[in-house]
């Protein structure tokens, strides 16, 4: 009988030391992509009497590719981290692959099968990146504990800072509920928004995932504040950028510019300036015999080139620290082709009222059909969805219509008819099962990505066009003559099929001036040699068209699809000049020619009388070599003055 009682005693001291293996406690993540839910994180809790274990599984599809990652991740009884496991993926085209043990001042470090030992200080977490929204939770957590350092190191690398940003009051359940909230930076490119509980629990993350895009991870049962958190995020964000630095270095509404030679993008030439006059945001006047008035604000260009803000005619502004970025570098005007409804129409209307910094932002609604690759929340499969999509995007202000891929063929026209009838042109992807020529008849007027064209050309066996065949002159003349307006983004084929061996500073000389996790994101983005080596015959390919395009008439508008934030643009203009394109012809995709495909030209594109004042001063020549756009030294944007160093080093670029 004793020895009875003791084998149970024994029996009840080890399953207090190890716990049975039945979760204490779990919770689910609502995982989402421009706001359209595509998965969810699980994770639960095991509480034992020396650690406290979460294991996560967190898997979300997006346009049809899955994105599976798995997670374990255990701190002591008082949150001390002990070990973090994590494999899977980030992204669609990315992975991750690290295991992290702490043992007193020292942890094993495992990132893809590469191990070493690492001393670690005080205030040391393991982190991989955005995901799981479970390991920011315990962050949290262990900042706090550690009563809220100035920074986090965290492994395998990195550090980031954490700061309570205020609290938000929202109506839920017909109850009144305070959320904390905080700004995380250093974990992704700028800032991450997250709200708790009054008890620490995570409620919402508003990030952006490996690839660059708006990512959402909202705890399931308070999923129905998305939408408010989203909105209210992009006002704070705005806000600010709108404090940090003040928008305006001009000490009156009236801006001279003495010196200096200004590109004239219509004709291709360079002209003397004189004065160049700006009040109140507008041309005022240029040339010779213009008086600067008393008060204005002069800036000596002389020794420098004057020329027109730069477009990018595909972005998508997925975060607020785009504003900064985009001007920084000289893009005063960009077309968003796609974006949350709510936060990119909040951005705008920030920009627009002078509560934030950024470009002119056009907004292009994205519309796409339902089913496994779906993007967005914005989705028709009948004519009643589609004309309500329509309307909902006009009720809104916005100033075109983007197509996206899983729209049917029928449904397609009937978004265009509409589109046409409340005076919105439409761009876009062509739908899966279409090819460029039916999307065209269906109505659309511009069309993303040189894919769709290159597909519709004659190949040889090297994957090169032949631009002698009969079908690929068809295809030409059928582009030119429906004046079908072609967004090439060539940076996104050079960037996603460069060498990953390579030296990446030959594409982005300002590549080692990025933020150190977006330095991380395009490091690993590219090709093996050999991928790299074989496709190239193709990319070659894609920057002729581009010219033998623009030569025959068909209206060329410099996009990037994202890439380097703000530099994309200027390295787009230098494939299309690797391509044949003079200068001269490169700078007019970038600046004239969007803006007479907008329906902007009498406003905008140019240096002219009465135009927008949009400008840069720039070091060199442009017309002589594309690549002096990047040396940006002064933008103006509506008369407002920035200095680009300072833009910059708002959103974590060295310089």
């Amino acid at each position: 009988m004793r020895k009875l009682l003791f084998l149970i005693f024994l029996s009840c001291i080890v399953c207090q030391t190890y716990a049975q293996e039945i979760p204490a406690d779990s919770g689910v993540f609502l995982l989402h992509k421009f706001q359209q839910n595509i998965g969810k994180e699980t994770y639960k809790f095991y509480n034992y009497r020396d650690q406290k274990k979460y294991v996560v599984d967190f898997k979300f599809v997006d346009r049809g590719s899955p994105v599976p990652l798995k997670a374990t991740i255990k701190v002591n009884p008082v949150g001390d981290p002990i070990e973090l496991r994590i494999k899977g993926n980030t992204s669609r085209f990315s992975t991750v692959n690290d295991s992290i043990a702490i043992k007193g001042n020292s942890a094993l470090v495992q990132v893809n099968g590469s191990s070493q030992t690492k001393n670690i200080a005080p205030n040391t977490f393991p982190i991989a990146g955005y995901s799981p929204a479970t390991v920011q939770q315990l962050l949290l957590q262990y900042w706090n504990k550690q009563k809220q350092p100035a920074n986090i190191t965290t492994l395998p690398f990195g550090a980031l800072q954490i700061r309570k940003d205020g609290t938000d009051n929202l109506s839920f359940n017909s109850k009144q509920l305070a959320f904390n909230r905080y700004l995380i930076s250093g974990l992704i490119w700028g800032n991450e928004l997250v709200w708790t509980d009054a008890n620490g629990k995570l409620i919402c993350i508003l990030t952006i995932d490996a690839e660059g895009d708006k990512t959402e991870m909202m705890r399931q049962e308070y999923e129905s504040l998305l939408p408010e958190f989203i909105n209210r995020a992009a006002g704070y964000g705005m806000a600010a950028f709108a404090k940090a630095a003040p928008p305006q270095k001009a000490t009156s509404s009236i801006v001279a510019i003495k010196g200096g030679n200004i590109i004239d993008v219509e004709n291709g030439r360079s002209v003397p300036n004189d004065i160049l006059l700006l009040r109140n945001g507008v041309i005022a006047s240029m040339g010779k015999g213009t008086a600067i008035p008393k008060g204005a604000t002069v800036i000596d260009a002389t020794g420098k080139t004057i020329m027109p803000g730069l477009w990018d005619m595909h972005a998508h502004f997925e975060q607020t620290e785009w504003g900064p970025a985009y001007l920084a570098a000289g893009v005063t005007t960009v077309r968003d082709c796609g974006n949350e409804l709510g936060f990119i129409d909040a951005v705008r209307n920030a920009i627009d009222a002078g509560k934030g910094i950024g470009p002119k932002i056009l907004m292009a609604g994205i519309i796409d059909g339902k089913g496994p690759m779906a993007l967005g929340i914005i989705q028709a499969d009948t004519k009643e969805e589609a004309v309500k999509a329509v309307d909902t995007y006009k009720a809104k202000g916005f100033d075109q219509i983007k197509i996206y891929s899983s729209i049917k063929p029928a449904i397609l026209k009937v978004i265009c008819d509409e589109a046409h009838k409340q005076g919105f042109t439409v761009t876009g992807h062509i739908p899966n099962g279409m090819t460029l020529k039916g999307g065209v008849d269906s109505g659309m007027n511009m069309v993303n990505h040189i894919q769709y064209v290159y597909s519709l050309m004659k190949r040889n066996k090297d994957r090169s066009i032949n631009f002698d065949d009969s079908v690929s002159k068809a295809t030409i003349k059928f582009i030119k003559d429906h004046k079908t307006v072609i967004d090439p983004t060539i940076g996104v084929y050079d960037l996603a099929l460069r060498d990953v061996k390579g030296d990446i500073t030959k594409m982005e000389p300002a590549f080692y001036t990025l933020p150190l996790p977006l330095q991380t994101q395009f490091a690993n983005t590219g090709e093996d040699s050999a991928t790299h080596a074989m496709l190239m015959p193709m990319l070659s390919s894609m920057k002729v068209l581009v010219k033998k395009l623009y030569d025959d008439g068909v209206p060329v508008v410099a996009g990037t699809d994202m890439g380097f934030p703000g530099f994309s643009v200027a390295r787009e203009l230098e494939l299309y000049v690797e391509g044949g394109l003079t200068p001269a012809q490169a700078l007019k995709t970038a600046t004239l020619i969007p803006a007479q495909v907008m329906g902007l030209e009498q406003k905008t594109g140019s240096i002219s009388t009465g135009k927008n004042a949009d400008i840069l001063i720039i070091h060199g020549n442009p017309l002589n070599n594309i690549s002096a756009v990047r040396n940006v030294k002064v933008v103006i944007k509506g008369g407002k003055v920035y200095n680009p160093y300072v833009l910059h080093k708002m959103v974590g670029f060295s310089k």
